[in-house]
């Protein structure tokens, strides 16, 4: 990483903490990094551009710290896993980001909001696939939602321990939190229960990682799904009522709307049900921005 860059990122920080966001200036930046203005801009063109480096620095840090764990050790190793999740939320706090991100979430700031988000959804992608190797392949199609439902105790649990000024330490907290997952997830397994289908954390992440889904990359899916497809007459009507309805130069969404449902059931239960979920889900959201 760019270190100077870094630093010039650290010392907005220390103000975004101190000040909050909107109070702090460039020019504050600029003079608490003992910096010129072009030398700023030379690295940002904002401070959103600064946030971003302040989550990427985390992470990387965060990486970093992991995979210094974790050489020459077992994957499974309970008490390593531990340590890899209890990190970032440490590095959280001794940077007291903590606060100011839960600020930008709860701000009008959109394209703020989205960086956070992002970095959360980095996270949750990390952890996931770490469930994976901790508890096997075969939480596969499960290890999404479990993430969620760790990251959303953990959260709650930290701040009763924060607001109470409980003497247990992150480390015992995700450890604890650890040993209702090893109860959770053999429990989803067997049951073969989860709340969220595919095309529903598909939909999470396209929303949490794009600006907008495009018509192009609707009309893209749609072309992709008629070649594998061997459509019933019914599913057929459905598909090009739709297909029709979103090549209109306007497109009309009280027309659209109405086929959406049908179409998922018309779906339900063939190899391309999760594939129509999320062609229909993409479709919603891209109403909600026109």
């Amino acid at each position: 990483m760019n270190n100077r860059k870094r630093r010039v990122a650290d010392a907005a920080q220390q103000l975004f903490v101190q000040n909050g966001i909107q109070h702090t200036s460039i020019q504050d930046i600029i003079e608490k990094a003992n910096i010129s203005k072009g030398t700023f801009y030379n690295y940002f063109s904002s401070k959103a551009d600064c946030i971003a480096e302040i989550l990427e620095g985390l992470r990387y840090d965060a990486s970093q710290l992991r995979m210094e764990m974790q050489v020459g050790k077992d994957e499974k190793d309970r008490a390593i896993f531990v340590d890899q999740i209890a990190v970032l939320i440490q590095l959280n706090e001794e940077r007291n980001l903590s606060v100011l991100f839960e600020a930008i979430l709860n701000s009008n700031e959109k394209e703020l909001k989205k960086l956070v988000l992002q970095h959360r959804l980095h996270e949750m992608e990390w952890l996931s696939g770490r469930f994976i190797d901790v508890y096997g392949p075969q939480i596969h199609e499960y290890a999404f939602e479990a993430t969620l439902l760790f990251f959303g105790m953990m959260q709650h649990i930290l701040f009763a321990l924060r607001t109470t000024n409980m003497p247990n330490t992150t480390r015992q907290a995700v450890s604890v939190i650890l040993s209702y997952m090893d109860l959770i997830i053999p429990k989803m397994v067997e049951d073969k229960s989860k709340l969220l289908d595919d095309a529903s954390i598909h939909l999470l992440r396209s929303k949490i990682d794009r600006m907008a889904i495009t018509k192009q990359q609707l009309m893209d899916l749609a072309h992709h799904i008629e070649q594998e497809t061997k459509f019933t007459q019914e599913q057929r009507d459905l598909f090009d009522a739709i297909i029709s309805e979103l090549q209109q130069e306007r497109i009309r969404k009280s027309v659209l709307k109405p086929l959406l449902k049908p179409c998922q059931l018309a779906f339900a239960k063939t190899p391309q049900e999760t594939q129509i979920h999320t062609f229909t889900n993409m479709i919603w959201y891209y109403m909600k921005g026109i």
